[in-house]
């Protein structure tokens, strides 16, 4: 089994990538596999509609960036996590970039996500994280993932690098998503 957690932060090691650490730390207390993949502050292009994916239908999109690298990486995971920072009341470019690719190239193919476990987990410095926490949910529901629940919704109230671990609540609930997450992961491959 393995866990994937997508950091759609440009900042590799802010708080975003904070809170997806605390989560894995706990799946893989677990026993089960953890990956992380670094894709806010790279370049990638959002999709075009052009439909090729569906044409082709070789599990890739036809822009050839990073995006790619993380669509092959979620095809080969149990478990999806996707976190984002908020920017203006949503996610950022980059993780809408992956939504939106991925999802028709999962759609193209067979519904390459269907019954993987997925979780967002979002960063805010006051408000918005809803919409951002939505934003993926929503991704994650229309692939058909399977989304556990936790003791609050997957945000942490934080602005500064760090800020997040000072957020008790967050901290918490993100030890609580990764063993539902790892739990519900045993169930699924007993």
């Amino acid at each position: 089994m393995k866990l994937l957690a997508i950091n759609g932060s440009p900042r590799p090691n802010g708080n975003t990538a904070f809170m997806l650490h605390t989560l894995m730390d706990e799946v893989a207390a677990a026993g089960i596999e953890t990956s992380f993949f670094q894709l806010g502050g790279e370049l990638v292009s959002g999709c075009r509609a052009c439909m090729q994916c569906r044409t082709r239908c070789d599990r890739r999109c036809v822009i050839d960036d990073r995006i790619n690298d993380a669509i092959a990486q979620m095809i080969e995971a149990d478990a999806i996590v996707i976190g984002s920072p908020t920017y203006f009341a949503d996610i950022t470019p980059e993780t809408k970039a992956l939504i939106d690719r991925s999802g028709y190239v999962a759609g193209s193919n067979g519904r390459l996500f269907a019954r993987k476990v997925g979780a967002a987990v979002t960063v805010n410095r006051r408000g918005g994280a809803v919409c951002a926490f939505d934003s993926i949910n929503h991704f994650l529901m229309i692939t058909g993932m399977i989304v556990p629940g936790s003791t609050y919704w997957n945000m942490a109230r934080a602005r500064n690098i760090g800020e997040a671990a000072q957020d008790e609540e967050a901290i918490n609930n993100m030890v609580d998503l990764g063993r539902n997450i790892a739990w519900l992961l045993q169930k699924i491959h007993a």
